[in-house]
């Protein structure tokens, strides 16, 4: 495991760069820019890339005096790639993520900043985050697990940070690179990196909620045979093969993947649920091992594991040929029939 020595920065120095891409964002920009400015810590750099927008993104930038501002265009590049042209920019000894739709509390980067101090060993650090629809708040919210060793077992899985929430050690991209810019692994860009960075670092969630995420419409879906689901199940396949240190089959491990995200099309059947429930709990005796960790203090969480995917394998057994659409098409049918059932019978055959 990789350490950290408590790091201060120079006086000509950001303590903490944060990252903005801007793609045709105007309509809540000027929100997500406040909102950095406003921040408690105040010794930061905010970049700001906007990336071929063509609406009123730009204007809305150039707008602001505030020194702390760096501000850059370019031809459409796509968020890795940005992403990654800010990291190189970066003169921060901590990169803080900042969507250009979401916002961040005023205390947000203070808290991480002291977090990532008392704890050298983490490499990154999320937050809890309220969910908005567009300007409305809701009562939802992304409350992912706090410490390191429940936030890397569901990593095998899936993502348990809000990415925009995320400040990371700088020297984190340098030990493992930055935002996968293959389009065969990404989306979720995120996900792909964070799956490689708590191989070598710890990783944890401050449980608080400091930031905002507004939930907007996307283009991106995990359903049916989406570019989006299919890099999400080839990351699951490749994080347990690390996990199990490559002691099951591809197709098992593709199954698992499957039957986690409910993309019964892509489950072969052929996998039983003995092995599939096995591989869940390999992947967690050894991660236990690796973090020196007796086994006891997820088995709860490893038992829910297996009891969501003991639901998704029957499923996927009975109704698995009907696909996503063929599902709510037989929902809504089932629906309709019990309303028409329910019906006087004059009514029905008058």
């Amino acid at each position: 495991m990789i350490s950290f020595k408590n790091l201060s920065s120079k006086p000509s120095q950001p303590l903490v760069s944060i990252i903005l891409p801007v793609f045709n964002g105007a309509h809540y920009l000027t929100e997500a820019i406040d909102c950095i400015l406003q921040q408690k810590l105040s010794v930061f750099e905010l970049i700001i890339i906007d990336d071929g927008s063509s609406d009123d993104s730009a204007d809305i930038v150039a707008a602001y005096a505030d020194p702390r501002i760096r501000f850059y265009t370019q031809k459409n590049q796509g968020l890795a790639a940005t992403l990654n042209r800010g990291i190189s920019l970066a003169k921060g000894i901590y990169i803080a993520r900042q969507d250009q739709d979401d916002v961040s509390l005023p205390d947000r980067l203070s808290k991480q900043v002291a977090f990532l101090e008392a704890h050298p060993d983490c490499g990154l650090v999320g937050t809890w985050a309220s969910i908005w629809e567009g300007t409305a708040p809701t009562e939802r919210s992304h409350k992912h697990p706090a410490d390191n060793l429940s936030l890397k077992f569901d990593l095998l899985f899936d993502n348990p940070f809000v990415h925009s929430s995320l400040m990371i050690r700088k020297m984190v991209f340098k030990e493992v690179g930055g935002y996968c810019t293959d389009p065969d692994r990404q989306p979720p860009e995120d996900y792909e990196l964070w799956s490689r960075a708590a191989r070598k670092f710890q990783v944890a969630n401050i449980p608080e909620i400091l930031h905002v995420y507004r939930e907007m419409p996307r283009s991106m879906s995990r359903d049916g045979n989406s570019p989006f689901l299919q890099h999400l199940l080839k990351i699951n396949m490749e994080n347990l093969a690390w996990a199990t240190q490559g002691r099951y089959s591809l197709q098992s491990l593709n199954d698992l993947a499957a039957l986690i995200h409910g993309a019964y099309p892509q489950f072969s059947g052929k996998t039983s649920l003995r092995e599939l429930g096995s591989i869940v709990r390999e992947a967690a005796r050894v991660l236990c091992n690796r973090e020196y960790i007796p086994h006891e203090a997820i088995r709860e969480k490893v038992q829910a594991r297996i009891n969501h995917l003991r639901y998704h394998y029957y499923q996927a057994k009975h109704f698995g040929f009907l696909g996503d659409s063929g599902k709510r098409a037989l929902d809504y049918i089932l629906r309709a029939g019990r309303k028409l059932l329910r019906k006087p019978t004059e009514q029905v055959f008058k």
